[in-house]
Formats: structure tokens, C-alpha cells, sequence
């Protein structure tokens, strides 16, 4: 006959066998789905979620998603008090850019400072609206929502929101899409490129760039149809520290995130 304890034993193994199938199951799926994004350029870097949605990656995510990913210990600190911008304007700023003038991005991060060098004459349009938005504060207490670490390696942040579709409320021109930097579609290790909503296919949604921007940390094979507006030149340390943390699908968002805390503390931009 068999014990009451034997029992529970027993039960206790079946469920313990049974998270394990449920854990595997899931992830592969999340494997899968991190291999679909890295190929899926349009997903990968849009600003806006409907891309998500006609690849078929919207939705939610059970029990077994969540317990799949095993994020490692946190690299980076606490944020700044404060809190992301509300602000939106309903056009593009006025052209104030000196063309001619070198511009210095410190983006004081939780996991540290990255620092980037802009080309206001190869894209001003781009260079123009960056430093507006963080004259204005913009990118002040934002997360860096989307790490993608298998098939191309970039950080996206940019977006206040967090979710990668917050907007300033206008767009601008796409620009500098036939960089000599870009050989054989490859953007190289170092730079910094603006996100948009071209699918890939219709005109009409070129030119849908807007706050989202990324910095790549490796060198990334994508379609030349997202504008290279300037250069890290300081803190690549800093984005490998927080690709080794790796990325965990965020179901409410599609996304994947960052296991590190990373936080845009402070922008600032100086022009020389």
C-alpha cells in the first residue's frame, strides 16, 4: 500500500517533471522568437508596435515564457530621481543645426556614460531634432527598452515611453542612407543610427523616423534604410557590459528588454 507521503512524493516529482517540459518548451520558443527578430528588420527597429503585429509576434505569453528566462545578476545602478517626458510637439523643430559645427552627445546612463559624436552635415535633419529633444529634456529618465543580441547587436532607446511606441509627435526625413561607413549593409561596430517604421516595402512609410534611435555594438548586417547620424566614441564597454546581461521577451510589449536596468539619466549635447 502506498504511504500518504509516498504520494506526495510522487506528485511532487510529476509537477517538478512537468515545469521542467513547460521550461525547455519555452525556451525554444523564446529562441525562435529572438531569431526571428534579429532577421526581421522592420520588427526589430521599428518605433511603433504594428510591426509586431503583421510579423505575427504580437500577444501575450503564459507562465513558462517568463520562468524560461534567467536573467543574470543586474550590472548597472539605480536611476536618477525623476521622471520620463510627457512633452510631444506637433512639428518637426525648426532647422538650427550649424552644419558645419561638431556636435558632443554624454548620455549619462545607470550603467554608465556613453558618449557619441553626431555629423550635423551628413544628417541634419536628424542631428537637428536629436539635439533639440535633449535640450528639452526629452530623453532624461528614459529607458533603453530593446537590446537585440543573436543575428545583429543593438541597443534601441530613445523612446520615453518605453515601449517602443512613444513618439515626440512629429517625424523627419530619412538621410545619409548611401554612407560610405555602410559596406556591403553592414553598419559597423560604433555607430549610431536612427529607428523608423519602414516596412520594407511601401515609399509611404519612409521618412518615419522620429526620437528612437540605436547604437550598435557589433557589427550588424541591416538593409540601408535607417539614417547613420553619428559615432560612439566613448562607453562601448558600457554596451557590452549590458549585452552580457542578455534580453528577456517583455510580453506586455513585445519587445526585448534589456535584463539590465539601463536608464538614460541625463542627455546633454555640446556643439564645438
Amino acid at each position: 500500500m502506498v504511504s500518504s507521503d509516498q504520494r506526495r512524493r510522487k506528485l511532487a516529482r510529476e509537477k517538478f517533471e512537468r515545469q521542467q517540459q513547460r521550461r525547455s518548451a519555452a525556451r525554444r520558443k523564446v529562441k525562435r522568437r529572438n531569431v526571428i527578430m534579429a532577421s526581421t528588420l522592420a520588427v526589430v527597429l521599428a518605433a511603433g508596435a504594428a510591426a509586431y503585429a503583421s510579423a505575427g509576434l504580437a500577444g501575450g505569453t503564459d507562465d513558462a515564457d517568463r520562468a524560461a528566462a534567467s536573467p543574470t545578476k543586474d550590472p548597472c545602478g539605480k536611476p536618477a530621481k525623476g521622471s520620463p517626458s510627457r512633452k510631444t510637439w506637433k512639428k518637426e523643430p525648426a532647422m538650427t543645426v550649424d552644419t558645419s559645427a561638431s556636435y558632443a552627445v554624454k548620455l549619462g546612463t545607470t550603467c554608465g556614460r556613453i558618449e557619441l559624436k553626431l555629423d550635423a552635415r551628413k544628417a541634419p535633419h536628424t542631428v537637428n531634432s536629436f539635439a533639440f529633444l535633449a535640450r528639452q529634456g526629452y530623453f532624461d529618465h528614459s529607458k533603453c527598452h530593446r537590446l537585440v543580441d543573436q543575428g545583429i547587436y543593438v541597443l534601441q532607446c530613445g523612446d520615453p515611453a518605453g515601449t517602443g511606441k512613444g513618439s515626440p509627435g512629429y517625424t523627419i526625413p530619412d538621410e545619409n542612407l548611401k554612407d560610405p561607413r555602410i559596406k556591403g549593409n553592414v553598419y559597423p561596430a560604433g555607430t549610431v543610427a536612427m529607428a523608423n517604421r519602414y516596412d520594407g516595402k511601401n515609399d509611404r512609410t519612409r521618412d518615419s523616423g522620429s526620437s528612437q534611435f540605436f547604437l550598435v555594438y557589433q557589427d550588424s548586417q541591416l538593409p540601408p534604410n535607417y539614417t547613420p547620424f553619428g559615432t560612439i566614441t566613448g562607453g562601448m564597454d558600457v554596451l557590452r557590459k549590458i549585452a552580457e546581461a542578455g534580453s528577456t521577451a517583455d510580453p506586455a510589449t513585445d519587445n526585448t528588454a534589456p535584463n539590465a536596468t539601463v536608464v538614460i539619466d541625463r542627455a546633454t549635447v555640446t556643439k564645438s
